[in-house]
């Protein structure tokens, strides 16, 4: 039996349009989508949603994630701040297949204001569909969690 493909998602105000576009892109390939915001175009600050695609994405809950606001930039920064999880604004497709090849990235971050509908569905595409080929990014992905886990143990 196949295991059902999951992904989380979530957007601020000005990214809802480009979010609930690749909601149903991502249904229609079979995904299991959990939409973790935003639901309308009222102001709300990304670190809101974006730490929680961020949380659900390193605690296992979903292998991947999708964040989306004006720009991709504030999402990423936001997630990247969660241990264990690597997140990388994608607007072309050489990064697209790249943040996974090399830097494993568990999610993407796109902005609305920058990446049309189309573009952002063929590069959640690539990025989906590509693998860590650890080689020689293995250890320079390892470096990045060794990062990750020496200020984990500093806070605590």
């Amino acid at each position: 039996m196949t295991e059902k493909k999951s992904i989380a998602i979530g957007a601020d105000h000005l990214g809802l349009e480009l979010k609930n576009t690749l909601v149903e892109h991502l249904k229609a390939k079979g995904y299991e989508v959990k939409d973790m915001g935003v639901v309308d175009s009222n102001p709300v600050d990304y670190p809101d949603i974006g730490v929680k695609v961020a949380e659900a994405v390193g605690r296992g809950d979903y292998p991947r994630g999708i964040l989306v606001c004006g720009t991709g930039a504030g999402m990423a920064i936001t997630a990247n701040k969660v241990p264990g999880v690597r997140a990388v604004p994608v607007m072309d497709p050489y990064t697209a297949e790249r943040a996974m090849a090399s830097n494993n990235a568990q999610i993407i971050t796109f902005g609305q204001l920058i990446v049309g509908p189309a573009v952002a569905k063929m590069l959640t595409d690539i990025w989906l569909n590509a693998e860590f080929q650890g080689g020689r990014s293995a250890p320079k992905v390892a470096k990045m969690d060794a990062i990750d886990e020496k200020y984990r143990k500093a806070v605590k």
